[in-house]
């Protein structure tokens, strides 16, 4: 699966790197080298950051089903039965 930008995001990120290079590195990129970087970056290093993503939202649902589960454990009622 491939990581993909509207034109739109796609703008606003490279505007992003664009701004870091002035402040952080006093260089000067420009909207092609921009482009290209931002394309680099996505495809050498995205999925890094992609998976990344899922772990957390991965931990997080992990986290909410345990808290469901003890809280439906804790209105449960006593019976002869178990399950």
């Amino acid at each position: 699966m491939k990581i993909t930008f509207s034109k739109v995001e796609k703008e606003q990120l490279v505007s992003k790197l664009q701004t870091y290079f002035a402040q952080e590195l006093e260089q000067e990129l420009a909207q092609f080298d921009g482009e290209f970087l931002l394309d680099f970056i996505n495809e050498k290093l995205g999925a890094y950051y992609y998976n990344k993503g899922l772990k957390d939202a991965q931990i997080i649902l992990t986290k909410k089903i345990d808290d469901i589960t003890e809280a439906i454990a804790e209105i449960e009622l006593s019976t002869e039965f178990s399950y």
